[in-house]
């Protein structure tokens, strides 16, 4: 089992280096911004990232289905292995020059994440997780916080408050806010990765799709952490947009029954 993770995990760092060069091409440019149907933004770097990692893991596992964030995703042959991309996750953020975005990659076998990548080129940060493996941040190990189990020591983070659509979102997250030491915003997926380094112990997100969230599981709980929907569910395909990802399972607990009571 470890030197098939080992092999996994050294597609997704070329894929990750090959989306890496694309990203950094386009950083910090003058680009077009279009609007999409759902009025989200994309650039045309989020095209020709997600067009080269579907080549790309086409030609070395043609029977591989893909979900993707840009283009049409196609039934594959066997779709025991999926692969789950989100060319540039903080769109915003990069068009905006802030080094925030990320690329995010990871696998499943049979529905459920077994290895993935967070990465922020600009920064030099790769955030790394195999399924019942340490998770790592370029070569170190890292662990999220295990000391605070209060929520009102804890550091919340969302990436904007205007993600909470309806009022029920919008009351959940206020109630946790008004209970945390302090709360930022921003970051979208690249604030995963400080939760699963330690430096922040809540993330609440809502309004998210597959491709925002399938490469988090296997960092999040390789460091430590935990990652569910608002209910405490796992985070499946069909999962309702909701997220919430906390350094610790007694943490977790306390937030849920807070949230939903």
């Amino acid at each position: 089992m470890l030197k098939e993770n080992e092999n996994w995990l050294n597609v997704l760092h070329w894929l990750a280096d090959e989306a890496s060069y694309i990203s950094l091409k386009y950083f910090r440019q003058h680009l077009d911004i279009e609007s999409k149907a759902n009025q989200t933004p994309v650039t045309i770097a989020d095209k020709e990232i997600e067009l080269i990692l579907r080549s790309l893991i086409m030609m070395k596992f043609p029977e591989h289905q893909i979900i993707g964030e840009e283009f049409e995703n196609q039934e594959a042959i066997d779709d025991r292995y999926c692969w789950v991309i989100d060319p540039i996750d903080g769109t915003v953020a990069f068009s905006c020059g802030k080094p925030t975005f990320t690329t995010l990659i990871a696998l499943l076998e049979d529905g459920k994440p077994i290895a993935s990548i967070i990465d922020q080129p600009f920064l030099g940060e790769r955030y790394c997780g195999l399924h019942d493996f340490s998770s790592l941040k370029n070569d170190s190990v890292i662990a999220t916080n295990q000391i605070i189990t209060e929520i009102a020591d804890a550091r919340l983070n969302a990436t904007t408050p205007y993600m909470f659509k309806t009022i029920d979102e919008q009351t959940k997250f206020e109630k946790l806010h008004k209970q945390v030491k302090l709360t930022s915003f921003g970051g979208d997926a690249y604030s995963f990765g400080l939760l699963a380094s330690g430096n922040i112990d809540i993330i609440m997100e809502a309004d998210l799709a597959y491709y925002d969230v399938a490469a988090l599981v296997p960092i999040i709980t390789g460091a430590g952490g935990i990652i569910t929907d608002w209910q405490g569910k796992q985070i499946c395909r069909e999962f309702n947009g909701q997220c919430l990802a906390s350094a610790n399972t007694k943490l977790h607990t306390k937030i849920l029954e807070l949230i939903n009571n």
